[in-house]
């Protein structure tokens, strides 16, 4: 299942310069997996690469885990019960074992793929892995939960 960047901005609530995924290229949803595969095309036009660095501009490692959230909180989005109308965000909870293996510069197609590996009601656990042309750019582990409003309290 594909998703552009129409259905993307219709699932998140994130906008230019914040919008740090592209397209969705891969969605699974099995009893026995559940797993995202997401696109970030990193341009010389991003705003951060105007100081980070000017000279030799690398996409924040921060920004890169974002990305990777973002990626997730679509699938999120497609995989639990929220209604069309509902408002429901995803908020990160954890951030653990990131690895960065590679920077990602200007030209670069991010492709990140998300799998879940642990539910309990609205809290979820995902492994992470980032590539750019198949070389492991990114790695790890984030927590997210589901929640209304500005609070990290999960619905029941």
């Amino acid at each position: 299942m594909k998703y552009d960047i129409n259905k993307i901005l219709e699932l998140l609530p994130h906008r230019y310069p914040f919008l740090l995924v592209d397209r969705i290229e891969d969605l699974v949803l099995t009893d026995d997996l559940v797993e995202v595969t997401g696109i970030k095309n990193v341009t010389i036009n991003e705003p951060f690469f105007q100081g980070h660095f000017p000279d030799e501009p690398v996409m924040p490692g921060v920004l890169v885990i974002e990305s990777m959230g973002q990626v997730a909180a679509v699938l999120l989005k497609l995989y639990t019960e929220i209604k069309e109308n509902e408002r429901r965000l995803v908020y990160v909870t954890s951030i653990d074992k990131v690895k960065f293996r590679r920077p990602v510069k200007p030209g670069d197609q991010l492709k990140t793929v998300a799998t879940l590996v642990k539910r309990r009601g609205n809290n979820f656990k995902f492994k992470f892995r980032a590539t750019i042309d198949g070389d492991l750019a990114a790695e790890g582990m984030m927590g997210c939960v589901v929640s209304s409003g500005l609070t990290l309290k999960p619905e029941a």
